[in-house]
């Protein structure tokens, strides 16, 4: 295997594939709620430092992700549902009245039936063994009379914030409608954390107090810390399409992590990039020039990267194309690369057996397809054993990565599985969350 004194930024986002376009894989992950809070949050009031009072029989917004993938009106992953669990129990038990609200997907006009969050309502009712009533909208009269009508230890879900196009511009008149029923505010979105929208930001200007949940400490407990403050030997492992997303963060990363993995669809632009030939794989012509400064650059930094030795490669994207492995820098013409080979996650293994940190975002191949599955299944169980076995902390920093871990059924031996895309982004590249930084501080 190719052992470059290189690195390459981390990022969090979603990646739809390592190669291409996919369908969301079926997975579930339960988080509980963090002892203390670190990092970020260190300064900033959770639910943890108000008292019964403070909690008892008052009507409580609080900003949850469920923005989860949907086929039709089914989950496929309700990931980002069941890690909201821990902070609306909480609140629960403490006598409050619990109103959540979120965005799903991207409406253009409006509402619309296909983004309605009826189908979070119900999985959110089966997970906590009672009904938790959809609203007809996230503000106006009705909403009100819904809260008002509650009893102490109910659970409301608003519609989604997003049929408005007032939230995601922070419009103080929809801030203020929003916020009117209620008399504080939750914040345990960390997927959102990184923008400053009426349901992440502004309402905290209206809803005192405003504090944190379990999930958006746990989150920024781990990843802000990992880079932060995490033990060395570091790792990371960048997998998925493309090198131009991940361009941004290299600075911040670059200091961080010692070793650096690199796997899917971005590998062929760094092989492109070193003269080899890379058939019909994936390549971002625009950044091969990019690539090669991000080589020399890390160079220059005594960092070292490692690229796939061998490649599974088929004669076309499909699950029944014609596959064979060959070495990373002989793949022929007319063949696209679409998977590690075994001797890459073989040399895998070996190169990050002595770390300590290793933060994953990305699958190493189309792990969707079984021909392509083994690099991406390969390098989690790699994951989950330095865990396991060696007491490594391990994070899974959102998208595909999570779906590929879920499937493998070692979700449960890591260390941390991220619901975050962007923020996870964000806060790696050391920028301040504004759904963080409005909150209360202790």
């Amino acid at each position: 295997m190719q052992l470059i004194n290189a690195a390459i930024a981390l990022l969090a986002l979603p990646v739809a594939s390592a190669f291409a376009p996919t369908t969301p894989a079926l997975g579930v992950r339960t988080f509980s709620a963090p002892s203390t809070f670190n990092f970020e949050l260190e300064a900033k009031k959770s639910i943890e430092d108000l008292s019964d009072e403070e909690l008892k029989g008052k009507k409580v917004l609080v900003r949850c992700d469920v923005n989860v993938p949907l086929d039709g009106k089914t989950i496929t992953d309700d990931t980002r549902i069941r890690s909201s669990i821990p902070t609306i129990e909480y609140l629960k038990g403490k006598g409050a009245i619990v109103s959540v609200c979120s965005h799903l997907g991207r409406p253009k006009d409006g509402p619309e039936d296909k983004f309605s969050l009826g189908p979070c309502a119900e999985r959110m009712s089966e997970l906590l063994g009672q009904e938790v009533k959809l609203a007809g909208d996230c503000i106006g009269d009705d909403v009100t009379a819904l809260v008002d009508a509650a009893s102490e230890g109910d659970v409301i879900m608003l519609e989604n914030t997003r049929f408005y196009s007032e939230e995601t511009k922070n419009e103080p008149g929809f801030v203020e409608k929003l916020a009117a029923p209620f008399d504080m505010f939750v914040n345990d979105a960390f997927g959102t954390a990184h923008r400053a929208h009426a349901s992440t930001e502004g309402v905290t200007k209206f809803l005192q107090p405003s504090v944190s949940g379990f999930l958006l400490a746990k989150e920024l407990e781990y990843l802000d810390g990992a880079i932060q403050n995490g033990e060395a030997p570091m790792a990371a492992i960048v997998g998925g399409s493309k090198v131009s997303s991940k361009i941004t963060v290299l600075d911040a990363l670059l200091d961080k992590c010692d070793k650096i993995v690199i796997g899917g669809g971005m590998v062929f632009t760094f092989l492109k990039a070193q003269g080899l030939n890379v058939g019909t794989s994936l390549v971002e012509d625009d950044f091969v020039e990019t690539a090669k400064a991000v080589l020399q650059k890390a160079k220059d930094n005594g960092k070292t990267i490692l690229l796939p030795s061998d490649i599974v490669i088929a004669d076309n994207f499909a699950a029944d194309a014609n596959t064979q492995v060959v070495a990373s820098d002989s793949i022929p013409d007319g063949w696209m690369g679409l998977d590690n080979g075994p001797g890459s996650t073989a040399e895998q293994k070996e190169f990050l057996s002595d770390c300590k940190t290793v933060i994953m975002n990305g699958p190493m191949g189309v792990f969707e397809m079984k021909a392509f599955e083994k690099g991406t299944f390969g390098i989690v169980d790699i994951l989950a054993d330095l865990t396991k076995e060696n007491g490594a902390i391990t994070i899974i920093g959102g998208g595909d990565s999570v779906a590929a871990t879920e499937l493998s059924g070692r979700a449960g031996d890591m260390s941390h599985i991220s619901t975050g895309g962007g923020a996870s982004l964000e806060l790696l590249e050391g920028k301040v969350l504004p759904g963080v930084a409005a909150l209360n501080d202790k």
